[in-house]
């Protein structure tokens, strides 16, 4: 069985996908990129302001199913360019500076709405 997860803190789903799925004890959120929920625009700064951006999202999905940080088993970062990696790297740790998840991280040729990252994550409880 599957539930849907769904928060006004978090951007909506741009196609037809959502924001993340409870199935059992494990939640898949979906990629996330630095969307502001509240106004709807791009973070369109630098990486460490978008990769803030995509960490918050997360955080609000992950709270919404009532799951934390210290639930999540394994990320995938998605970056526009390689060299983004530090600084992305820098942020994403502030949320995981304990027990830190399994994670890939890949450059790929472009991301929705050219943005710098975007993040996908499973958690367990």
């Amino acid at each position: 069985m599957k539930q849907v997860i769904n928060t006004e803190n978090a951007p909506k789903a741009i196609g037809p996908y959502s924001q993340a799925i409870l199935s059992g004890n494990t939640l898949y959120i979906s990629g996330q990129i630095p969307m502001d929920p509240l106004t709807g625009k791009l973070v369109e700064a630098d990486i460490t302001l978008q990769t803030e951006q995509v960490m918050k999202n997360i955080g609000a999905i992950l709270e919404a199913a009532g799951f934390s940080f210290e639930n999540v088993v394994k990320s995938t970062c998605l970056l526009s360019d390689m060299k983004n990696f530090a600084a992305m790297n820098t942020v994403y740790g502030k949320y995981y500076a304990e027990n830190p998840p399994a994670r890939a991280a890949f450059a790929v040729k472009e991301l929705p709405l050219s943005v710098l990252v975007e993040i996908e994550t499973i958690a367990v409880k």
